[in-house]
């Protein structure tokens, strides 16, 4: 799995934090996930704090933390905290510009019904990891995504019925509980 300077600071934060089921949660990076009718966003990204090394860090700024439960094919169970991306603004800016999910364990593009489509990484600094779970919350797919600051960037195309799909660092959805068999629960009820 490639990581950039700042994720072992960011994987430090959160195993010391307790996030996430693995022992060692992993941090998320930027996306863009316009929905298949949502216009390309073009906003820039607020910069939440700044390293020692005067790096940027840049924090998912304008989404809720709410918590999920995963149930992984083994039944264990994976308590999450996600950003939550519900509407199309939120849905379309996704992580962008985004250098570390703070105290999430990803972000959850959740729709009002199911559908396909196309996700992207516009504007994305970090490889993503996406797992797509349909309207009772089964896992459907997962696939890795490059990221992308040049135009034209490539999309990938989503399974069909998807209703809730869940970003986060490449690599790390395993770390999370996610993959095939798995199950997703979100709720509305802020992280603990």
């Amino acid at each position: 799995m490639r990581r950039t300077p700042l994720v072992p600071v960011a994987l430090v934060l959160l195993a010391v934090a307790g996030v996430g089921c693995a022992s060692e949660p992993s941090p998320a990076a930027p996306v863009v996930s316009p929905s298949p009718t949502t216009p390309e966003s073009t906003a820039e990204a607020p910069v939440a704090a700044t390293t020692a090394a005067a790096e940027p860090v840049v924090v998912p700024e304008g989404f809720e933390r709410v918590a999920a439960t995963v149930t992984a094919a083994d039944g264990t169970i994976c308590e999450l905290c996600l950003w939550l991306a519900d509407d199309n603004d939120r849905r379309a800016r996704g992580l962008m510009f985004v250098t570390d999910l703070g105290d999430a364990d990803g972000m959850a593009f959740r729709y009002d019904s199911p559908r396909s489509g196309n996700f992207w990484m516009k504007n994305t600094l970090l490889p993503l990891s996406i797992a797509f779970f349909d309207p009772a919350g089964a896992y459907l797919d997962s696939f890795d995504m490059e990221p992308c600051t040049a135009d034209p960037c490539p999309t990938y195309p989503t399974p069909n019925e998807f209703l809730i799909a869940i970003e986060a660092v490449e690599g790390g959805l395993p770390d999370l509980g996610i993959g095939p068999g798995s199950t997703l629960a979100l709720s509305d009820m802020p992280c603990a």
